[in-house]
């Protein structure tokens, strides 16, 4: 049963010379999705042995359409894969992975997809990074979806039609869906798979990295929405209710007993009324600190430190105000009748570079 490779990147530079060495040398086939890179990705992924994919850049981008066309590829030059894995092209696929992934699939024919641990390069360079690090930390077994790593099954791919090519981001979970309604399984094995080069020093790509999932999830909530349990629609729902129904739920316990006093109260009770108002705001308020250490204490067995758990807590809260952003953006752009965009957070050049 063989085994081919895309890999998809744009002006990744020392990152993608790491993932193809990881990759070339194996006798597998590899296929470089390139999007207009101007750092001279495509002559480096040649010089490595891989196929190059230059995409069209007149036609609306998103990684899934790169992953088809390289998927489309690849079937060309070797139409006989039973397995293809997909890598991003700022991650080093890890030793071993192939192998295990693949014996994972042939001992589960009803598997379509199987991934497993991706970590972050430089988890200590940034918290944005830890936080990376830590999201990919996902439980072990039967899985709703797999990440932009991953292993899959070349039957389960075609049946599920691909990517949709239409999907900016959350392209993944949305064809893991399609299969898991074709009847095929996902799993996330107990092994090493990739690391991956985040390369988020600061808070700005944090946001916008926070804003594009927010994006993703809204498009994928509208338009894949499979009844309540649907993809994105729990996330969807927990944005709004921090960014907009928590900030109007504090204004409003102030403005109630406000209201209330200056209808039945007296003027001698105003600063009462005052008073028990800014405690009701409080009461309320209290709510965003507790939700903070009630995700701190979860994240507290995979952060390391409660530093660490703390920070997580309270950056996943702020990123509920990215997240309807996103929510926002989405919504405008569908209105213009404008294509769903890429937002992309991450600076080009090698790790070395950014990491200096």
């Amino acid at each position: 049963m063989k085994i081919g490779v895309i890999a998809i990147g744009r002006n990744e530079g020392e990152r993608l010379r790491q993932c193809l060495a990881s990759l070339v040398g194996r006798g597998l086939p590899v296929v470089y999705v390139d999007s207009k890179s101007t750092d001279g990705s495509p002559d480096l992924a040649r010089s490595m042995g891989a196929e190059v994919v230059a995409l069209d850049m007149s036609i609306p981008f998103c990684a899934a359409r790169a992953r088809n066309e390289g998927f489309d590829r690849l079937m060309q030059i070797c139409s006989d894969l039973t397995f293809v894995q997909f890598v991003d092209g700022d991650c080093e696929v890890a030793p071993g992975w192939l192998d295990r992934a693949k014996a994972e699939l042939e001992s589960r024919p009803e598997a379509g997809a199987v991934c497993g641990r991706r970590r972050e390069r430089h988890p200590d360079a940034s918290i944005y990074n830890r936080l990376a690090d830590l999201e990919w930390d996902t439980p072990i077994g039967q899985a709703k979806s797999v990440g932009g790593d991953s292993l899959m099954r070349v039957a389960a791919f075609k049946e599920a039609g691909g990517f949709d090519a239409t999907v900016a981001a959350g392209e993944e979970p949305e064809l893991c869906q399609r299969m898991r309604e074709k009847g095929w399984k996902i799993y996330r094995v107990d092994a090493e798979m990739t690391v991956h080069d985040s390369a988020m020093l600061h808070f700005g790509q944090w946001w916008k990295r926070s804003v594009r999932s927010g994006y993703g999830a809204m498009d994928v909530a509208t338009r894949f929405r499979r009844g309540k349990q649907g993809l994105f629609v729990d996330q969807v729902r927990r944005a709004r209710k921090w960014a907009v129904g928590w900030p109007a739920a504090v204004v409003g316990a102030w403005g109630l007993v406000m209201l209330i006093w200056a209808l039945f109260g007296t003027l001698r009770n105003r600063r009462l009324a005052e008073d028990l108002a800014a405690l009701a705001a409080a009461f309320v308020f209290a709510a965003a600190p507790l939700q903070i250490i009630r995700s701190a204490m979860q994240a507290r067995p995979r952060a390391g430190s409660w530093r660490v758990a703390f920070a997580a807590g309270a950056l996943t809260l702020i990123s509920k105000w990215a997240n309807y952003l996103g929510q926002r953006r989405y919504l405008e752009d569908r209105a213009a009748g404008r294509n769903t965009r890429l937002i992309d957070y991450k600076a080009a050049g090698s790790p070395q570079a950014t990491h200096a």
